[in-house]
This record gives C-alpha cells, structure tokens and sequence, in this order.
C-alpha cells in the first residue's frame, strides 16, 4: 500500500471515529502534535488524545484539497470539522506524515490558531442560534 493511501485510509478510520481501526495504521512509537501543543508520544498516547477528543466530539471531518508525497512523508492540505452536538467549527490544515514499514511514526498539523478560534465562535454562535429557535414562542 502507497504512503498516500495509508494516510487517507488513516484520516477515513478517523471520520468513522473508529480509533481502533485508526491505530491499526500506527507505529508503536508515533508522534502526533498540533503546532505548538506538546506532542504525544506512543500509540498510548496517541490512543488517549484520541478517544478523549472523540468523547467529547460527535463528528470529524478531513477534506483533503491537496496531497503529496516524496518518499516516506506525505503532506496534506486540508479543511478539517470538528462537530460536537450542535457546535461546528471548519478550518484549514497542513499535515505532515511519515510512514515507515506500512505504519504512521509521526502526524503533526498545522493550522493557524486565529481561525480555527473563530471558527469555535461560529460554532458557538450556531448553537446559540438553534437554542433560541428552539425556544417556544410565547404570545
């Protein structure tokens, strides 16, 4: 399988919100980070920040414009949403990944804080709106 489709394949288990058959694509000591978060290091780390994000979230999205490869690293650029319940939040991200022996050691993204932190408003603003729609018109 081409470092590429590993990658998609990878993204796809993540928009099923199937960690299990995520990790299936992750080297023992994978690194995942966001700029400039700390990373985590290990597929048990890596497990954690996962199923922690996927407890709170009820959706995940990667649409991916952009994808390239050379050799063992493959970049995308890509438009990810977070859902969770009624809040929505889209932005943009450049991933960065190494696969070595069929298997992801490192997944770090890229995305610019300002948007992805007006995107959240939005989100916010968007279930604020649902919530007052919701509410029973009184006469």
């Amino acid at each position: 399988m081409s470092e590429t489709q590993i990658v998609t394949d990878f993204l796809s288990a993540l928009e099923d919100l199937d960690v299990d058959r995520a990790l299936g694509y992750a080297a023992p000591g994978i690194v995942y980070q966001n700029v400039p978060l700390p990373p985590a290091r290990g597929v048990d780390a890596v497990e954690k920040t996962l199923r922690t994000m996927f407890r709170y979230g009820s959706g995940f999205e990667a649409r991916i414009h952009n994808i390239a490869s050379n050799g063992p690293v493959v970049l995308t650029e890509r438009t990810d949403v977070l859902e969770a319940g009624a809040w929505r939040a889209e932005f943009w991200v450049c991933g960065t990944f190494k696969v070595q022996d069929d298997r992801i050691t490192l997944w770090r993204d890229y995305f610019d804080w300002a948007t992805f932190l007006a995107a959240s408003a939005k989100g916010l603003g968007g279930v604020l709106l649902s919530a007052l729609n919701a509410r029973p018109k009184t006469t």
